[in-house]
């Protein structure tokens, strides 16, 4: 399975390319242009899969730095602040990672 198995590549690349320079990145809008934000809960679990690097089933900050990497090649890594802030946006339980669950409902809110 892969990313552009269930979100559109043209959607991808508008949503990293929204994003392109450093401390831009907002995760509700980077959902919604790409897609993710409309996709059932299932295909949303299948899309923290694959972005959960070491199978931990966590994400980590140092694996949300390389987070719009998985989506595209290439493109730039997040800034400490944006990874922080992602995480915070998500981790309800104060464990310093996003799980499954919280992935789902950050991004399906």
């Amino acid at each position: 399975m892969s990313l552009t198995s269930i979100l559109s590549a043209e959607a991808i690349a508008n949503a990293v390319k929204d994003c392109q320079a450093p401390d831009t990145f907002c995760h509700k809008k980077f959902f919604q242009l790409c897609g993710l934000s409309s996709k059932t809960a299932q295909e949303v679990k299948d899309v923290f899969r694959l972005l959960d690097d070491d199978d931990s089933g966590f994400i980590e900050e140092a694996e949300l730095k390389f987070f719009l990497q998985r989506f595209v090649p290439g493109a730039r890594t997040l800034t400490d602040a944006e990874a922080k802030a992602f995480v915070s946006a998500a981790d309800d339980d104060n464990d310093g990672k996003i799980g499954a669950e919280e992935f789902q409902t950050m991004v399906l809110s």
